[in-house]
């Protein structure tokens, strides 16, 4: 039994943002380690989802793709950072936690790039040093710190991201940003009603117009109950507005 259904990124954003601040192990971390949540436009949404508060999700942005004579919301990158630590939320940068955060805490950083059957993900660099990815990596690595990418399958490309990367970052004249695929944690709108509602969802469609632009088609397969559960939580994230009104 399934249900066929689609969801714009923004709804898709707001779903996986729902599934994350219900996924046990982040929830353990709030509890009894550390979550750190720092800038990107799904973690805007993330962190709505965790404090039960609206923030302007325009200025928890760093790296973002603009159309050609954008003229919409500045998008910056001012709103302070998510940092809870044993149920206590602390007034410290994401990157400032990272220094007494180890096994069982969260870090949570979104990508550019996704290849869900290769369970690889990547960030665009256009910092000199590397720029949020560069600082947090090493620490996150020695520490075994989970990395986590909360990323809307809108990101989905078909290509191995290693043969991209190393095909962008070997050319020595080429213009434009590097790719770095990254360790971590895949989280998408598969894993997010997997913990919603206990299906199991199957990307089956890209694309749309008139608002819709990225949106994806999922396949729901379950029981009956299972489904009705995942109606619920689908119509729970229903007309989510757009990010940004350009």
């Amino acid at each position: 039994m399934h249900i066929l259904l689609s969801l714009t990124v923004s709804e898709s954003k707001r779903l996986i943002a729902k599934g994350v601040a219900q996924a046990e192990f982040v929830r353990n971390a709030m509890k009894k380690g550390t979550l750190a949540i720092g800038s990107g436009t799904t973690n805007g949404y993330l962190v709505e989802e965790i404090t039960g508060e609206p923030i302007d999700k325009t200025k928890l942005v760093t790296g973002r793709t603009l159309p050609h004579g954008y003229e919409g919301p500045k998008l910056a990158y001012t709103h302070p950072d998510l940092v809870i630590r044993k149920g206590e939320r602390l007034d410290i940068k994401a990157s400032e936690a990272l220094a007494d955060m180890g096994p069982g805490d969260v870090f949570v950083k979104g990508a550019n790039a996704l290849n869900y059957e290769r369970k690889q993900a990547a960030v665009l660099i256009g910092h000199p040093t590397g720029g949020g990815v560069g600082a947090a990596l090493g620490t996150v690595t020695a520490r075994r710190i989970r990395y986590l990418h909360p990323v809307g399958l809108e990101k989905n490309v078909g290509a191995d991201l290693n043969d991209v990367a190393a095909r962008l970052n070997a050319d020595a004249e080429g213009k434009g940003p590097t790719l770095w695929v990254v360790p971590g944690d895949i989280f998408t709108e598969i894993e997010a009603l997997r913990v919603l509602a206990d299906v199991e969802a199957v990307h089956v469609a890209s694309g749309g117009v008139g608002g819709a632009e990225g949106a994806v088609w999922l396949a729901l397969f379950g029981s009956a109950k299972h489904l009705d559960k995942a109606h619920e939580v689908i119509q729970s994230v229903r007309g989510e507005p757009p990010f940004v009104k350009a």
